[in-house]
């Protein structure tokens, strides 16, 4: 079953207590996309690729720079981008030292994003970070707010998923209860490995759906060999990411890397 479109669902968010005092449908640049205004700050989406090259052959040298996404692949979803204009800091997040205001203002960008991704039937996944305070303002049932938002709405949580800091990562007990609660939610979710090393760590206590390297810190260390060969053996999708030009591409294809994403693929970047 399709979710309802862009419009239905903005429509349906002014009954709603929270998101109806802030989303709207967009004007000018922001045509044919819902936006969010948050006092003096107007927030919008962006989407950031993550492709499986592993779906197509590639020379062991790139002959010219990208010039169509198609050529590395299918997509296995999108990276979700907060955009901020107005009278606001660069990263609001970091900026805010209310926990209640950092939840609220998570809780709004992430239901955002979710407007401008299922709204439009996008395919994929929908990647969505979530920022290291709000995971401890929050103190039990992680998940649920966001997945009743969500079944409400008529989109689906399974095409969700949470990607948790490295900081959480580094921590397996926290990890393992983070994990857990939000696939018990329907989620899946993904981990920012702090180092390589982290990745024998990781299915001790948590299950991740994905996990997620730094590419330049994997190409530097030369672990991508080993991360690849011991996601493998997990039976754990891995993402590398930050990938930021033709350079590193083509080193990560020397490896049987499938997952991709960052800046080289930037001219095909924050499509709406």
């Amino acid at each position: 079953m399709l979710s309802p479109s862009l419009p239905e669902l903005v429509t349906r968010a002014r009954e709603h207590p929270f998101l109806g005092a802030h989303i709207s449908l967009g004007e000018g640049a922001h045509a044919h996309e819902a936006i969010a205004r948050y006092g003096e700050m107007t927030i919008a989406s962006a989407y950031e690729p993550i492709f499986d090259v592993g779906t197509h052959s590639f020379p062991q040298v790139l002959s010219a720079s990208p010039e169509s996404a198609e050529q590395f692949g299918d997509e296995l979803g999108v990276q979700a981008i907060t955009l901020i204009e107005g009278d606001a800091p660069h990263d609001p997040f970091a900026q805010t030292q209310d926990d209640r205001e950092l939840v609220a203002l998570d809780r709004l960008s992430r239901a955002l994003h979710a407007f401008n991704f299922f709204g439009p039937h996008r395919t994929g996944l929908l990647f969505l970070r979530v920022h290291e305070r709000l995971l401890k303002s929050v103190k039990y049932d992680h998940g649920l707010h966001f997945s009743s938002v969500l079944l409400e709405f008529g989109m689906n949580p399974s095409r969700v998923v949470i990607e948790l800091p490295a900081a959480a990562v580094a921590h397996k007990t926290f990890l393992g209860y983070l994990t857990k609660s939000y696939q018990r939610y329907g989620f899946k979710v993904a981990g920012n490995l702090p180092n390589a090393g982290q990745i024998m760590a990781v299915s001790d206590m948590a299950r991740l759906d994905f996990v997620k390297m730094d590419a330049g810190a994997a190409l530097r260390d030369s672990v991508v060999k080993h991360l690849v060969a011991y996601a493998h053996r997990l039976k754990m999708p891995l993402i590398f990411s930050n990938v930021s030009d033709e350079a590193q591409f083509n080193a990560l294809q020397l490896f049987d890397v499938h997952f991709v994403q960052g800046s080289v693929f930037d001219s095909h970047t924050f499509g709406r």
